[in-house]
């Protein structure tokens, strides 16, 4: 049984079997989130119920409640729960039914957006994030991410335009082709910057114009191309 929060809900999540572990530790999590201003009760209640301790190495799963980034392996980090919740919530104010992620990682984002909009398009290029994170979508029974091995600078043009984007890792630019696999009114959430001086921003598009609002400091592993 999926747990509640506030009245809502999250219907697409099966997590029967994974254990409700460290309810004490979650509601801690929860509070601190509304405390640094994330407002979305939507987004605060997958959050609340997401095994977030399925997607780290079990040696860390004791700190799986906690608001800090966490390293998966291959030099890379499963993202700090409010980072996940203040993106996921600022393109929700889109009302997206299909988005692209770059950057799955251990699917963590990706099993947040997916409680939260019909399709999720998500793309890794590192092998072994990318079958750990087809594994652990796999076990949640979550249908409706569709997972890529491959570059994330391409995007998924096949499959574009997308009413969001969200970028988990940080180009010293921002990539143009990832602007135009935007619809009409879409919105890109990415990290911008090298290490140490990076910007969170938050780009819609109208027509040909795009319009960008920039929101927090924050710190990314380096977004790079290729796959392997």
């Amino acid at each position: 049984m999926v747990g509640r929060l506030n009245g809502i809900s999250s219907p697409k999540l099966d997590i029967r079997g994974t254990g409700m572990t460290s309810p004490r530790a979650r509601e801690r999590l929860i509070t601190r989130l509304r405390e640094q201003g994330i407002a979305d009760e939507r987004v605060l209640d997958i959050i609340y119920n997401m095994p977030r301790h399925l997607f780290v190495d079990e040696a860390l799963s004791h700190r799986a409640y906690e608001d800090t980034a966490l390293p998966i392996g291959s030099g890379q980090t499963i993202s700090q729960p409010y980072v996940v919740a203040r993106m996921t919530e600022v393109i929700l104010e889109v009302e997206p039914k299909r988005v692209l992620e770059v950057g799955t990682g251990c699917g963590y984002q990706s099993a947040v957006l997916s409680q939260l909009v019909d399709q999720v398009y998500t793309i890794e290029r590192i092998d072994a994030l990318y079958r750990k994170a087809f594994r652990i979508l796999r076990e949640l029974k979550i249908g409706n991410v569709k997972l890529r091995y491959g570059d994330g600078y391409a995007g998924w043009p096949e499959n574009a335009p997308f009413d969001a984007i969200l970028v988990a890792a940080a180009p010293d630019e921002i990539p143009p082709v990832l602007l135009h696999q935007l619809s009409d009114g879409g919105r890109m959430i990415i990290p911008v910057g090298v290490s140490g001086n990076q910007q969170l921003v938050s780009i819609t598009r109208r027509g040909e114009e795009f319009y960008q609002d920039d929101l927090d400091r924050v710190l990314f592993v380096p977004m790079l191309p290729g796959a392997g």
